[in-house]
């Protein structure tokens, strides 16, 4: 019975790792910690919205209750009636009664000023829109041809760049996607730190090559016959006053045999 029982928490718990795993795909939940911790976090994101659901649920249920043909007006619109068309029939004495009155029509005047900036702003957004995605597609062309993306790795960004954005506008910040910023904050130091560290490496190695170098050839002949050149070939030394005495400074050997010769 025991072994039941944990056969059914095991498999339990398999089910909701699949769940989150399939909705978040790049999480990963190897623990009942990180499990459990996801669980919260999704509790939590539920409760606000219920709450949010709530409170505006009741400013409706306020207004029903205030003024009943709202409901009626609503309900209508929801049922696919003309807006326009339910708004005079719901409130058709009262339209007529604002037209009549000097300060509701300032106040109508405004609200149809602030309707025509708005539209416009909406037209410029768009234009603004259309223009911008162009030049994004465009990109995202250039940069599969140059960086030799497919189309999936190219929707896949473009999925997780609409993702961030989304959680953002409603204020939503996961530690996956701070993490994945800071990462491209840092990128350029980060390099530039890599680079520097390659360099310096690549000066100390060439020194270190100088060095040795230096060594085998300090003018010292080895046992072995490398760097063992005979007198004949090696550079004779410049002795400054001393190469002009004498009858051109001829060496040993030269002046052994002359006395050799003369006795």
């Amino acid at each position: 019975m025991e072994e039941l029982k944990n056969n059914e928490v095991t498999a339990n718990r398999d089910k909701v790792r699949s769940r989150l795993a399939e909705r978040y795909p790049d999480k990963e939940f190897a623990d009942d910690e990180a499990l459990m911790g996801q669980i919260n976090a999704d509790y939590d994101d539920y409760d606000g919205r219920i709450k949010g659901y709530q409170e505006r649920e009741k400013k409706i249920s306020d207004m029903y209750r205030s003024n009943p043909r709202s409901a009626t007006f609503m309900s209508n619109w929801m049922d696919g009636a003309d807006p326009v068309v339910e708004l005079v029939r719901m409130f058709g004495d009262d339209i007529r009664a604002a037209l009549d009155d000097p300060e509701k029509l300032d106040a109508i005047a405004a609200a149809n000023k602030e309707y025509a900036e708005r539209v416009a702003k909406s037209k410029e957004y768009e234009e603004q829109y259309n223009a911008n995605l162009e030049a994004s597609l465009k990109m995202l062309d250039d940069l599969k041809n140059e960086k030799g993306y497919d189309d999936a790795q190219i929707d896949n960004a473009m999925e997780l760049l609409e993702s961030i954005m989304k959680d953002a506008l409603i204020g939503k910040f996961s530690p996956e996607h701070v993490e994945m910023a800071m990462k491209a904050v840092n990128h350029d130091a980060d390099v530039a730190a890599a680079s520097h560290e390659a360099e310096v490496r690549g000066k100390n190695a060439r020194a270190e090559v100088a060095l040795r170098k230096a060594a085998r050839t300090d003018g010292t002949p080895s046992l072995d016959g490398q760097n063992n050149r005979s007198a004949a070939a090696r550079p004779r030394p410049n002795l400054g006053a001393l190469e002009n005495f004498g009858d051109g400074m001829k060496n040993i050997w030269e002046r052994g045999n002359e006395r050799r010769t003369r006795v």
